[in-house]
């Protein structure tokens, strides 16, 4: 979910899933508050953006992005998250702007915490615009859509390369703004990242999807992350389990140290932990894994995290979906198959497991009820909402309104994340305000967007149908039919369970704090109830909660969250060899891999 720049903008994946609850214990009465919105002011600021021909001699699409800081530590762009601290963004869109030909943001563009630009208190401010360049689709539903595609950093807008920008500038807005647009010039531009290099352990690969290239109507393209086991070029003839690491997007495999832990890494404080020097906890585990993973009693497996960032976000969540195509049947059918013969896995379903948090955990269990014989087994911790009863905390079948918990007389604003003592950090209406400055038509690369691209179907103008309204809140229960029909994962599973329970016995594993910061427990508690009360045949898995546990509690009692998150590649191996060895078929491999 959302173990990524939601709350706090990075460019590292594990600084993304690191700093997005830095903010725990700081205030949030603003956002608890309701968004209010008022007619734009012909007198409010505005600003006459460019960019040169040397920087594209062809027309751009787009979303110009309006960053106003009072923050000089850092440049704008970097500035721009639901933390209460969060500095302030307009956004408009463009298309076909032309090069040196003049686009203007004034009131009308839509402002994340402070909704319109007359709003914004007189003073100094540093001011930087970027431009999230948009390309077109033509797509093989006959849909013609306009998305900013990853260019590899994981569907960031402020790190994105290709992306344009301005270099931040001093500004004063007064009390009455100049009649004279600011002009902004957009001569800078993100470069590109350098592809991760192959070392002794880890190792790359990329593929183009046949399946994604026929949908989106160009080349796309899906690439892992591979671990490598201890003697894999000395044991040719080895033939190894695989375990796919769900995640999001990961420019390189991360968590795995070869070095000692850096003596003279200056140490970090983490508001999310409330511990002193949590990078070199982070050193030092990575590198006990090394230590763990090269041991002589430890089995040698491959580990594969997938990279399937598309035009909507920096995940596909691993199914078929209408608006992002057959993410699904592509990671099974063609990336899955390529990996396992580049690096001689087993290939078979008894040898093939899954695991992982948050976003990872929801791909981990709908990947196991979409696909159940090809793993044996999945590890689910702290999943996205596996039952639209509890989306968060909105019932999406029986809410109006997924802003307000509402009565005859009242109405309360529906919290969207709460810190480890259930102080609400930001509101269900806040974080939607945040993802339609960044980009309407649910193209704002964030939480609620890529849900509704993955679970709803195509609307009318081509891009996701909305679930709900994201300024007044107001859910459609049409498309929430078509989420139930499609993406309730414990609706499928007791539809379902006379064929899929066969299928998946043994094989379910959930695991969630009962303090997750996104209140992800209660839908498992839903779907506990139905795993619970099967009988033909029983699930024969289980489902843990860590006591006080915030999200993403993977399921060890024994460690406090801040460490077992570290040791996803490491805690499931147990019981990933125990059930091979209580379901591996008759003549199967369970030899040449265990050298």
């Amino acid at each position: 979910m959302i173990s990524r720049s939601r709350f706090l903008p990075s460019t590292s994946a594990r600084t993304r899933r690191l700093a997005v609850l830095t903010f725990l214990s700081l205030l949030a009465a603003g956002f608890a508050a309701a968004i209010t919105y008022a007619a734009p002011s012909p007198d409010a600021q505005k600003f006459s953006v460019s960019f040169p021909k040397e920087r594209s001699a062809q027309p751009l699409d787009g979303r110009l992005l309006l960053i106003l800081s009072n923050d000089p530590s850092e440049e704008p762009r970097m500035q721009i998250s639901l933390a209460p601290r969060t500095q302030m963004i307009f956004g408009i869109d463009i298309d076909g702007m032309q090069p040196g030909q003049p686009a203007t943001i004034d009131d009308s563009s839509f402002g994340y915490p402070v909704r319109y630009l007359h709003d914004v208190k007189p003073g100094e401010y540093y001011m930087q615009v970027v431009l999230n360049r948009y390309e077109t689709f033509h797509r093989a539903d006959g849909t013609t859509v306009k998305l900013h595609m990853d260019q590899g950093e994981g569907q960031h807008w402020n790190v994105s390369p290709t992306n344009l920008y301005s270099k931040p500038v001093k500004i004063t807005i007064g009390a009455n703004a100049s009649a004279t647009p600011i002009t902004v010039s957009l001569d800078q531009e993100i470069p590109a990242i350098p592809a991760p290099k192959d070392t002794k352990y880890i190792r790359h690969m990329r593929i183009q999807s046949a399946l994604l290239t026929k949908f989106w109507g160009r080349p796309m393209f899906l690439s892992a992350n591979i671990l490598v086991p201890e003697g894999f070029d000395e044991h040719p003839n080895a033939r190894f389990p695989l375990a796919i690491f769900e995640d999001h997007f990961n420019h390189d495999f991360e968590g795995f140290r070869t070095e000692p832990p850096d003596p003279n890494l200056k140490p970090d404080f983490s508001e999310r932990f409330h511990i002193s020097g949590y990078n070199r906890i982070q050193q030092e585990e990575e590198y006990k894994f090394y230590q763990q993973w090269i041991g002589p009693k430890f089995p040698r497996l491959l580990v594969a995290q997938i990279n399937h960032a598309n035009p909507y976000y920096d995940d596909s969540y691993a199914v078929d979906s209408a608006n992002l195509g057959p993410y699904g049947e592509a990671i099974e059918t063609e990336l899955i198959p390529a990996l396992e013969k580049q690096f001689r896995a087993i290939g078979q379903g008894w040898a093939r497991f899954v695991y992982g948090g948050s976003t990872g955990g929801w791909e981990s269990i709908a990947v196991q009820m979409f696909y159940p014989d090809h793993y044996n087994g999945a590890f689910i911790a702290c999943p996205d909402p596996v039952d639209f009863r509890a989306y968060t905390n909105i019932n999406l079948y029986k809410d109006k309104n997924a802003f307000f918990i509402q009565g005859p007389h009242t109405e309360v604003a529906q919290p969207g994340f709460r810190d480890y003592l259930g102080h609400t950090i930001a509101t269900t209406q806040s974080v939607n305000q945040y993802e339609l400055a960044l980009g309407d038509h649910s193209r704002s690369g964030e939480q609620y967007d890529i849900w509704q691209a993955v679970y709803g179907p195509v609307g009318a103008d081509g891009y996701p149908a909305e679930i709900f309204n994201k300024e007044t809140g107001e859910i459609d229960p049409k498309i929430a039919a078509y989420w139930k029909e499609h993406y309730d994962l414990s609706d499928i599973l007791q539809r379902n369970w006379s064929t899929l329970g066969p299928k998946l016995r043994g094989k379910l594993r959930i695991y969630v704090g009962s303090a997750d910061n996104y209140m992800l427990n209660n839908a498992v508690y839903l779907i506990e109830d139905f795993l619970k009360s099967t009988t033909n045949p029983p699930y024969e898995g289980e489902v843990k909660y860590g006591d006080r546990a915030e999200h993403c509690w993977n399921g060890d009692p024994t460690e406090p969250n801040y460490l077992s998150r570290l040791h996803y590649n490491t805690m499931y191996v147990p019981m990933i060899l125990d059930r091979i060895q209580k379901t591996a078929p008759a003549g199967a491999d369970l030899t040449s891999w265990r050298y």
